[in-house]
């Protein structure tokens, strides 16, 4: 099966010894990036850390680079990306760093070229904010939100 989009070129910068980027499978969304560290990094229960990756990406306007955690960290050690999902602008052009934290009871070490998170590029659409001074359009749900339907 392929994409039914062709794959849009980003550009990466690697400090000595960092990884690119690479999909799992063929059908995966997400690439996984690896840790550029130098030797074991501990996260302590409850707490979070940034993990360098050793990669500055030139991504083209119009898109985004979202920083996702790895299912496996999340359900195994209770490890995820703590601003989920992490936003990489088209403009930025510094080190990619993933925020993790671990919500587990045990530290969680953060080994050289481990498998940290996820990068997913996506399209972006800007919006051009109007301020109204009366009402703003009426729905059916009006201002129902947080959990006003239910929790079943």
């Amino acid at each position: 099966m392929t994409h039914p989009q062709e794959p849009i070129e980003i550009e990466v910068l690697c400090d000595d010894g960092a990884s690119l980027p690479e999909y799992g499978s063929q059908g995966a969304a997400g690439a996984d990036v690896r840790a550029h560290v130098k030797q074991a990094l501990k996260i302590a229960p409850g707490k979070s850390a940034l993990i360098p990756t050793g990669l500055r990406v030139a991504i083209p306007p119009g898109y985004e680079i979202q920083v996702r955690p790895r299912s496996g960290l999340a359900l195994k050690q209770q490890v995820t990306v703590l601003n989920t999902p992490g936003t990489i602008d088209s403009d930025y052009r510094g080190e990619v760093g993933v925020i993790l934290i671990n919500h587990g009871t045990e530290t969680f070490e953060v080994l050289p070229q481990m498998r940290i998170a996820q990068l997913v590029v996506a399209p972006v659409v800007l919006a051009h904010f109007v301020t109204r001074q009366e009402a703003l359009t009426t729905t059916s749900r009006g201002e129902g939100g947080f959990g006003h339907t239910g929790v079943h």
